[in-house]
């Protein structure tokens, strides 16, 4: 068990992974906005203005887009949550409460976003997009509450 004996003996571990495989899904968010570009007859000219050729995509390219760009905004959100964790667990030791789950959590219902959005599944996709902030609020929260009892 590598994965289990990695995360016990490494306090850190937890939020560093979080931060990554969130990283890991912003890049992945790529892929079907990728194909719906394809399927749009995306050529070089297309470079010169890409956001242009948005009308062209099909509704699911749309949503693929939307899907891409809601990434961004998540990383954004939760990149410095994982970081103020990591920052707590450096100064302090192991955190308490619900911050490991949440932050292994939060990229796995990213991940799950992208399809849901994609497929236009909204109540899975707003289960996963709510699941997430959730992750991310609990790592704010608990990270916060470990450097200020510190």
């Amino acid at each position: 068990m590598f994965i289990t004996d990695f995360l016990t003996q490494t306090p850190s571990a937890p939020y560093a992974l979080s931060l990554v495989f969130s990283g890991a899904v912003v890049v992945a968010s790529i892929i079907p906005l990728g194909a719906a570009r394809s399927q749009a007859d995306f050529t070089l000219d297309d470079m010169k203005a890409p956001r242009a050729m948005f009308e062209r995509l099909p509704d699911w390219g749309k949503r693929a887009s939307w899907a891409h760009q809601n990434s961004f905004e998540a990383f954004s959100l939760h990149a410095p949550a994982a970081l103020l964790a990591l920052i707590a667990v450096l100064q302090i030791g192991v955190l308490q409460g619900l911050a490991i789950p949440a932050a292994l959590l939060q990229p796995v219902l990213r991940l799950i976003y992208l399809p849901a959005y994609v497929a236009n599944v909204p109540p899975l996709r707003g289960l996963c997009w709510a699941g997430a902030l959730l992750c991310t609020g609990i790592l704010y929260i608990e990270g916060a509450k470990a450097l200020l009892a510190a």
